[in-house]
């Protein structure tokens, strides 16, 4: 039998997950400085993504706070594309490397290649809105990517995944597993979006190869966000709140494996590497003790300029428990985790040029 159909109060972004319905309008930002004119002296790096990419919650925003520069993306000082460039500039592989990061939290894939987006940070947002942010161009696009670009490196995909909704669909005491396996009508299943996730992708990387057609490719995946074991994980605001332990196992078998096997897969098809953050991340999921988590939970520890309070009104509350609005996110110890297997892989398709 189908579960009705439920329509959510909110759009909650767990994982950078969800994102509410974009306003298009006619504005542009600065866009990056072009690469120097031949490209011969530097190597060219460029970094799309999205808050797993960015690093939202994990140190100082990039650029800082009170620069004009912001652009409501929520990059940070902290995330493994910026640990990255720090060890490439000591240790250059033959000549320096210049990076260009535009991933953005909440970014999909269409914000990649066609779709402008509308940033929501919190932090300090114009006029005190978060929907005051302008828009942004498509990352392609920010990112300047041409002939002499050398490497690109992507981190997209999970925002279609139903992180957020099955939060709502347990408060609502409603399984998540069988609502999205068996799905009302007009709501999307998770067979569709994963079909869905694995065209856009796959366009998305024949769009990157076009237009950066020297470059080497390395897409990279979604680290261990949930234990090997759904009853491993004891509730609560620092971990997945109420989801029950038979839709975490689902979450993580049927969605969050199946994402990540959609960009190993379709980066192969491409001819690209795929950089691999989930194995080594096994056993420090948000359902680990503290003190060895890598991925923090619903409320988790940030900086106290980055927002307290979980969107929709929501029955958490974060300040009271001395924690931040965290939505599942890595922390700096994932991203320490990630750095050095992305740096090998930027540094093997340099070489291999």
């Amino acid at each position: 039998m189908r579960l009705p159909a439920i329509r959510p109060r909110t759009r909650v972004p767990l994982l950078g997950l969800s994102v509410p319905a974009l306003t298009v309008l006619a504005l542009t930002v600065p866009l990056p400085p072009v690469a120097a004119e031949g490209g011969g002296d530097r190597y060219e790096w460029a970094v799309l993504g999205d808050s797993y990419t960015a690093g939202l919650y994990i140190g100082d925003p990039r650029p800082p706070l009170g620069s004009a520069a912001r652009d409501g993306c929520d990059r940070t000082a902290g995330s493994y594309p910026d640990l990255v460039g720090r060890a490439l500039a000591a240790h250059p592989p033959g000549r320096p490397v210049h990076l260009t990061d535009v991933s953005c939290d909440n970014a999909a894939i269409g914000n990649i290649t066609h779709e402008r987006q509308r940033p929501t940070s919190q932090v300090r947002p114009p006029g005190g809105d978060p929907t005051g942010w302008p828009e942004v161009d498509p990352q392609l696009r920010r990112a300047r990517l041409d002939g002499r670009t050398d490497v690109v490196t992507v981190g997209i995909g999970a925002i279609a995944l139903p992180f957020g909704e099955c939060l709502e669909l347990t408060l609502a005491h409603l399984s998540c597993a069988a609502y999205f396996t068996d799905p009302p009508e007009g709501v999307e299943g998770l067979d569709a979006k994963l079909a869905r996730i694995r065209e856009e992708y796959g366009r998305m990387l024949g769009a990157i190869h076009r237009a950066a057609p020297h470059a080497r490719v390395i897409t990279v995946g979604y680290p261990a966000i949930l234990p090997e074991r759904g009853s491993a994980c004891r509730g609560g605001p620092t971990q997945l709140g109420p989801i029950t332990p038979a839709d975490i196992d689902w979450l993580r078998d049927d969605a969050l494996k199946a994402m990540n096997t959609i960009v190993r897969t379709e980066a192969a098809k491409h001819g690209d590497r795929y950089v691999d953050r989930y194995t080594s991340s096994v056993g420090h999921d948000v359902c680990t003790p503290e003190d060895a988590q890598w991925i923090e939970g619903i409320c988790g520890d940030a900086e106290p300029f980055w927002p307290a309070a979980v969107p929709g009104g929501l029955p958490f509350d974060c300040p009271a428990i001395g924690k931040r609005a965290t939505l599942l996110h890595p922390n700096a110890r994932e991203h320490a985790n990630a750095a050095p297997l992305v740096e090998r892989a930027v540094r093997e398709a340099l070489l291999d040029r």
